[in-house]
Formats: structure tokens, C-alpha cells, sequence
């Protein structure tokens, strides 16, 4: 893989880089979590799927934005239990 100068990026590069691509340690929950919330970051983000996203739900857009926000706060609900079983 390369940068768009040309030089190579490490993996490790990579995951320093970006959050969402992950560890070797990360739980599914954090997995669907930055994948949820990269999402809806998308979707805020650009206008136009926002408007057809309020469009299908017949609300206003920034209603729709609002609800997008409040749900990268858990969008896959409440963290799972620990077992320290140590």
C-alpha cells in the first residue's frame, strides 16, 4: 500500500493513522462501534443522503441530523459486561 506521494505505509502506519481500521486486541463490539459511527458520520456529513434519508422518514433535516448525532453517542447500545474471571 502507498501514500499518494508513492513512498510504502506500514500496516502499523496505517492503524496509527486511522482508528477505524482496528487491532489484533479489538472486540467485535468496538469493531461495530467505529463502523456504526463511521456510518453515521457519513451520512451527516453529506448533505444530499441526509435530505433523502428526511425525505424517507418525512422529518426535517435537521431533525434527522440531530437523531444521527445522539446515536454515534452508543450506536450499539450499552458496552457489554467485563468478566474479570482472573
Amino acid at each position: 500500500m502507498s501514500n499518494p506521494g508513492g513512498a510504502s505505509i506500514s500496516a502499523d502506519q496505517l492503524k496509527a493513522r486511522y482508528i477505524g481500521t482496528g487491532h489484533a486486541d479489538m472486540s467485535k463490539y468496538e469493531w461495530a462501534t467505529n463502523q456504526h459511527r463511521d456510518t453515521l458520520s457519513s451520512h451527516v456529513g453529506h448533505y444530499d443522503q441526509l435530505s433523502y434519508y428526511a425525505v424517507a422518514q418525512n422529518e426535517s433535516i435537521g431533525r434527522v441530523r440531530s437523531q444521527m448525532l445522539e446515536k454515534m453517542f452508543q450506536p450499539c447500545g450499552p458496552p457489554p459486561q467485563k468478566n474479570d474471571a482472573s
